[in-house]
């Protein structure tokens, strides 16, 4: 691509020579002839001292916020490069959200993966392909593309979202997370409409966020960056959020004030599928069903509702695309052949933990199982508190192996027990995980809702610094098969 083009969103339009540019690239190691280099300020490192690395191997054009050194290269200046990235991205990707697909955008302290995923649902119950970008990763159809991050850098944004509006998608729900916002990764991108779903403490300190003032600031940029903000309106935060907004506001909630509201929210519950059920009032007026536990997916409901109302959606689709809805890892359901309940969820601390065992708790199951490990090579605490959390709300706990890493499992699994012993919680431990399932399958009886609790969507076990193939819903299908074999032989 002629580097004008590129340079033609950054408003610079001379000062430089025309030059035919192969590549973008933000890391000097991916630097080819042709390519345009970005300098980008990290935590860690510094892409301006990189400079000079990335001429050698080829790049004919440094974009940088100040002097480098770049022997036979143009050195184009920017007061941002990290903004400057996401421009020349979006115009290298020919534009896709400006010109071929529609991006809705989530942010929210919780639930934004839950509610991509109910957007999602509903678009397609609708006919409409939509891809995703967040926590699960970029997925397009049945292909899903790990990421680094919830929200990538720039050039991986634009990547994905070309990629899916070359594969047919009309829409890209993304995940939105303050971080991106605040690091600039979604500058400029025109999205269609931006979600909030509620706003609490988290990513203080550090490399995130100095305080709760910035955090919330980060987050309220989405809703100057759209045309339609969609927003939980029993949030306290939800005004300060929208202090300087640029967006028209549509509000979903519980309350009297909003536009679209929830009401007589109660359990679902059956074999194979626990969810909630809730009446839709206000702009709208129909009885939804959700297929994800937990009241407060009532909330994420509602936001994904409100906002494919405003898409046009009709009531239909919103009403099969939740019904169906799943997201991966996150109180999965996985079929089994008995009368009880089998959940994959990627709980892997104290707070999720209790979190997810109280949530099924509401549903009187007979009794609640609770399968975990821990990390190896990762705070001794978080395994004394997560053993401490199971022993108090599970009925039982089978104590296993998660991604030990370079620890001994049975190390791991001993400072578990610390933690259940402060309790009168009964346990098992099976150190092998693939045993540990079985065992709860061969064990399981009707009335059970049994969680396998840490993995979630991740599809492999990380022993001595080697990641091995373990996609759980893969085991669970051969291990269900080898049950009913082994039936067979006994029944002859």
């Amino acid at each position: 691509m002629l580097l004008s083009k590129l340079l033609a969103p950054l408003g610079i339009s001379q000062g430089f020579e025309e030059a035919e540019i192969s590549q973008i690239v933000y890391d000097s190691r991916k630097a080819v002839p042709g390519s345009l280099f970005v300098c980008l300020r990290g935590a860690a490192s510094d892409g301006h001292s990189f400079a000079a690395k990335a001429t050698g191997a080829g790049a004919r054009v440094i974009v940088a916020e100040e002097a480098v050194e770049a022997p036979g290269a143009q050195v184009i200046l920017v007061p941002d490069s990290k903004k400057a990235l996401s421009l020349l991205s979006a115009a290298f990707f020919g534009d896709p959200a400006q010109k071929d697909i529609r991006v809705i955008g989530i942010t929210g302290t919780k639930g934004k993966t839950t509610t991509a995923h109910m957007i999602r649902s509903i678009l397609e119950a609708a006919g409409h392909r939509t891809g995703i970008i967040g926590t699960i990763g970029a997925a397009m159809g049945d292909e899903v593309v790990p990421l680094n991050n919830t929200t990538p850098i720039s050039y991986e944004v634009q990547k994905h979202l070309r990629r899916m509006a070359d594969g047919g998608c009309e829409y890209c729900v993304m995940e939105v997370s303050s971080i991106g916002l605040k690091d600039h990764r979604v500058y400029g991108l025109p999205f269609r409409m931006g979600v909030f779903t509620n706003f609490s403490e988290d990513h203080i300190g550090g490399v995130e966020h100095k305080d709760m003032e910035e955090y919330l600031a980060c987050k309220a940029m989405l809703f100057s960056m759209c045309p339609m903000g969609v927003v939980n309106s029993d949030d306290p935060s939800v005004e300060k959020l929208l202090a300087h907004s640029s967006c028209q506001v549509y509000r979903y909630g519980m309350g009297p004030d909003a536009n679209l509201r929830g009401e007589d929210c109660r359990h679902l519950n059956r074999p194979g599928l626990l969810g909630v059920e809730f009446h839709v009032a206000g702009d709208l007026d129909f009885t939804a069903q959700v297929g994800i536990p937990g009241q407060f997916n009532a909330y994420n409901a509602l936001a994904a509702i409100a906002c494919c109302h405003q898409l046009g959606i009709p009531v239909e689709a919103m009403q099969r695309g939740l019904l169906s809805v799943k997201v991966k890892g996150r109180v999965e359901p996985v079929p089994v052949p008995g009368n009880y309940t089998l959940l994959l969820d990627y709980a892997h601390n104290a707070v999720s933990m209790e979190s997810l065992l109280r949530t099924l708790r509401e549903y009187v199951p007979r009794r609640l199982i609770c399968l975990f490990g821990a990390g190896g090579n990762r705070p001794k605490v978080r395994r004394y508190e997560m053993g401490e959390a199971s022993g108090r709300l599970a009925d039982l706990s089978v104590i296993t192996a998660d991604n030990s890493r370079f620890e001994d499992v049975l190390d791991i699994i001993a400072d578990i027990k610390v933690g259940m012993s402060k309790t009168d919680g009964k346990y098992i431990e099976i150190p092998d995980r693939r045993e540990a399932i079985r065992w709860c399958l061969e064990n399981a009886q009707d009335g059970d809702i049994i969680v396998l609790a840490g993995k979630g969507h991740e599809d492999y076990q990380e022993i001595q610094g080697v990641k091995h193939p373990f996609d759980e819903r893969v085991v669970i299908q051969e291990l269900l098969g080898s049950t009913e074999q082994s039936d067979a032989v006994k029944g002859r």
